[in-house]
């Protein structure tokens, strides 16, 4: 009886409470003692309590006021149609971001099958092409963005012209590093993402072409190869080849000899790695920019950078290990000690908002100096950190990849320099300083690649959003009307930026590519726990458990 009693006591307070806060007023009878009633059923049950319960509400529902009882299912509906609509909004968004990608690419497309089928780059200005080595780079580099992208009227042209058109029997030099990164890599990939036998051909026939480039003394590549002749050699003005393009081979090679099962292809390359592990002339797990064809040894020792000519040799590291099934310690090891090296002797703050960023030191001295390449940093440390590295490793890749967007976001055009300088004095009023020289940008992928990284681990929107802002930018400054893009001389002129009258093939390759996998919210979308990408952004199997 108490806890009846307990239990009226507490609606008819919630009764007067609706009453005060609806301004209105109850006059009560005079105060009297209460009862309570109860009816029994015949079996000596009260009365089913849920009954009870619905009369109750009921009665305090048609005690509200009729203003009380419209907002409240005005409310109730709003968080009906937020509940439904709010999801559509969201795939609505990303789809058309997904789609303003499509456009983008068919727009570049448009201009080099218009201007530049077949040849190696487009020239969009004066609406001709570029040569470098005579093979089509661009459509090479843009068939697996193409099969991603669901373009499949444009792969299907595209394949048309490999399979009657692509031939490496050919007199003509071509460079190690960018033909295995760009070619081999782009077959390989289109081969693993179509099942297309004809990629796996192709992939052969340049693999098998390019080994002379082994034949040296020191077991070190040439930087050069005649595909036609059979015959390699190193630039004209030295005999040192640049430590990343010997040491950004390895994923493709090792790949092209579990395809063939011929191991040839992944001794050679693995040999390369075995020599650069032990060599003298590191810093704290930092390499030099060069080494020597002749004698295996480092050259030019002093200078550490993350930069151009060393860059991609800390991204295979980690690839390798990853692409092995995390078995060779040797490449982790490696790896490690060089993130180690990085904080310790390239890591500073800038002024005035304290961004991390990586410089360069140079016989002692630092230099807070930092190649855009530098940007592929923060995806591939948040890559490591997937697969099990040390936490602190994305924490570091989040601190670099602000730096990397305001890389852009300072600049007048909101695209980023080549190279940028930061102001370490106190008293800067500006973080990033940008020389004459360096203003140019080539449309390249690193800041979008580490943006796709960090979204799809961290699921975070504004990585998305920086994105977002990043494409619009190359949209506004550097599209030609009548197809294709252009690199621009001069990020911080948006009355002129300069257009230089050149579309790279990465930009297909891999800028475009990277885009619209940021922008896709499906983890399986080339799921990096199945694929690791190569530096031009060709995604090749991680290697099942049992191999």
């Amino acid at each position: 009886s108490a806890a009846l009693e307990g239990h009226r006591t507490k609606i008819l307070r919630r009764f007067f409470l609706i009453y005060e806060q609806s301004g209105e007023r109850i006059m009560l009878p005079p105060s009297r003692r209460d009862f309570v009633s109860l009816t029994l059923s015949e079996s000596g049950s009260y009365t089913d309590s849920k009954q009870w319960h619905r009369q109750s509400c009921w009665r305090k529902w048609k005690q509200l006021s009729r203003l009380q009882r419209s907002l409240i299912l005005f409310t109730l509906m709003l968080l009906l149609v937020c509940g439904i609509l709010f999801p559509v909004f969201l795939f609505l968004s990303a789809e058309s971001r997904l789609e303003a990608v499509r456009e983008a690419f068919r727009h570049a497309w448009k201009g080099y099958k218009n201007f530049a089928w077949g040849h190696d780059e487009l020239k969009p200005i004066s609406k001709s092409h570029g040569e470098w080595f005579g093979l089509g780079l661009t459509l090479i580099d843009a068939l697996d963005t193409m099969w991603i992208l669901g373009l499949k009227e444009e792969f299907a042209e595209a394949r048309e012209w490999v399979a009657r058109a692509l031939s490496f029997d050919k007199n003509v030099d071509v460079n190690l590093f960018e033909s295995t990164i760009r070619i081999l890599g782009g077959l390989l990939s289109t081969y693993h993402l179509t099942g297309d036998s004809l990629f796996l051909e192709k992939a052969k026939d340049i693999g098998s072409r390019l080994m002379p480039a082994f034949n040296t003394a020191s077991k070190i590549p040439y930087s050069d190869v005649n595909i036609g002749k059979g015959t390699a050699h190193p630039p004209q003005w030295t005999s040192d080849s640049t430590v990343a393009e010997v040491t950004s081979i390895q994923l493709e090679f090792r790949e092209l000899s579990r395809l063939t099962g011929d191991p040839k292809y992944k001794l050679a390359v693995m040999e390369v790695m075995k020599q650069v592990h032990k060599l003298d002339g590191k810093q704290d797990g930092l390499v030099p920019m060069f080494i020597n064809t002749n004698n295996g040894l480092f050259t030019h020792q002093g200078i550490y950078t993350l930069g151009a000519r060393a860059d991609s040799y800390y991204e295979y590291l980690l690839k390798q290990w990853i692409q092995g099934g995390k078995t060779e310690n040797e490449l982790l090891d490696d790896y490690l000690l060089a993130v180690e090296g990085v904080k310790k002797n390239l890591l500073k703050k800038s002024t005035p908002s304290g961004l991390t960023f990586v410089g360069e030191l140079s016989h002692g001295y630092f230099s807070p100096k930092m190649d855009h390449l530098v940007c592929f940093l923060p995806g591939t440390l948040a890559l490591g950190a997937h697969f099990g590295l040390p936490a602190d490793h994305m924490e570091l890749a989040k601190q670099l990849m602000e730096t990397c967007y305001q890389m852009y976001a300072q600049m007048e055009t909101g695209l980023s320099p080549e190279i940028a300088h930061f102001n370490m004095h106190e008293g800067s009023t500006q973080d990033v300083e940008v020389k004459i020289a360096d203003r140019h940008n080539l449309l390249r992928p690193e800041t979008v690649e580490s943006l796709f990284y960090m979204y799809r681990f961290t699921k975070d929107k504004k990585y998305q959003q920086w994105g977002w802002e990043i494409l619009q930018n190359f949209n506004k400054y550097t599209r030609v009307p009548t197809g294709g893009y252009t690199s621009i001389n001069n990020v911080r002129d948006p009355a002129n930026p300069n257009p230089r009258d050149k579309m790279e093939s990465f930009f297909l390759g891999e800028t475009l590519k990277y885009f619209y996998l940021l922008f896709s919210n499906d983890p399986n979308l080339i799921s990096l726990d199945k694929y690791i990408f190569n530096t031009e952004a060709h995604p090749l199997p991680i290697w099942p458990q049992s191999e």
